[in-house]
């Protein structure tokens, strides 16, 4: 089976889809800054990881710009996934610049030794995200962000936008490049999804501001599929918005996540804008704004969701 080496890989992301592509017969390789994970040279296949059984290990250091050699030589196909959590701090200027240096450093190492290694590389599929698109402009929307928008001028924007430009070159060497532009990953393992959960354990449905901003969202499962789908599926090539087909109001999603959890014992109460700034600083902005996706290009390319409704998403995430 061909070999898949992933960028990111122990992140969320990257994690359920290194499990996806272990269970579908792939052999997976992680790039890691692990300095146990083997030299500059040679991918070590004892090293294993708790979470990620069957996986192997090769080192890179991004600061450096040093890679495992012998990886990129193995690889059929790159799947790039690294970068600094958008969400995990505040935004100060420092954070801000760690938050695009991952992203376009990572992107030149994957690129450097692409160049430097002789290889059979067949495709990369990147990670971006909906970032790109910036607010709606109007709520409701009557007019869902594609693929041909152009990037939104803010520092969401202008992050994509520079992302997908550091994976460029893959694309002008030859190889077939796949971009993706996630929306909020659903997951009970991490992210977004504990998060909206945890007041409503203490039947609190906590509404964000009006609760009128939509949410393009995505269940994890549906976004492992759709990388495995672009690998099997040689047509797929370019920006593809990686959402599901129906977004939702913040407030239907948190009123809809405490009827599933909660049935009819809970309190819907709104967090004002003030107090969202007092926590998130000028996060507060993306927790606030509306971004209304669409994911027509990819269900046309012949991608068929498993979780296309909120619905659909919860009753499996809320499953014991």
């Amino acid at each position: 089976m061909p070999t898949i080496v992933i960028t990111g890989g122990t992140g969320l992301i990257g994690n359920a889809l290194s499990k996806m592509l272990i269970s579908n017969g792939y052999d997976v390789i992680v790039l890691t800054r692990d300095k146990n994970a083997g030299n500059a040279q040679v991918v070590n296949p004892a090293i294993s990881h708790e979470s990620l059984p069957g996986v192997k290990f090769a080192a890179w250091d991004i600061k450096s710009q040093a890679i495992d050699a012998e990886a990129i030589k193995q690889a059929d196909f790159i799947i790039h996934l690294a970068g600094a959590g958008v969400a995990d701090k505040r935004w100060t200027a420092k954070r801000k610049s760690e938050i695009v240096d991952s992203r376009i450093q990572s992107s030149a190492l994957l690129v450097k030794g692409l160049k430097e290694n002789h290889h059979h590389v067949k495709a990369v599929l990147s990670a971006s995200a909906i970032g790109w698109y910036g607010a709606d402009r109007s709520i409701p929307s009557n007019k869902p962000f594609v693929e041909t928008d152009l990037p939104d001028s803010g520092f969401l924007g202008e992050t994509c936008k520079l992302w997908e430009e550091s994976i460029e070159p893959v694309a002008l060497s030859g190889i077939r490049l796949v971009k993706f532009r996630t929306g909020i990953v659903l997951s009970k393992e991490g992210g977004a999804f504990p998060e909206f959960k945890k007041p409503v354990r203490f039947g609190v449905a906590g509404i964000l501001g009006n609760g009128k901003q939509v949410i393009s969202w995505i269940h994890i499962d549906d976004l492992c599929r759709m990388y495995l789908y672009a690998i099997e599926n040689e047509l797929v090539s370019g920006a593809f918005n990686a959402v599901a087909p129906k977004p939702v109001s913040n407030k239907e999603l948190t009123i809809r996540l405490a009827q599933c959890y909660k049935k009819n014992f809970y309190v819907p109460m709104h967090v004002p804008s003030f107090v969202l700034q007092i926590m998130l600083g000028e996060m507060k902005e993306e927790v606030l704004k509306s971004a209304t996706v669409c994911c027509d290009k990819i269900r046309k390319a012949g991608f068929n969701f498993i979780f296309p409704s909120i619905e659909n998403a919860l009753n499996d995430l809320l499953r014991e």
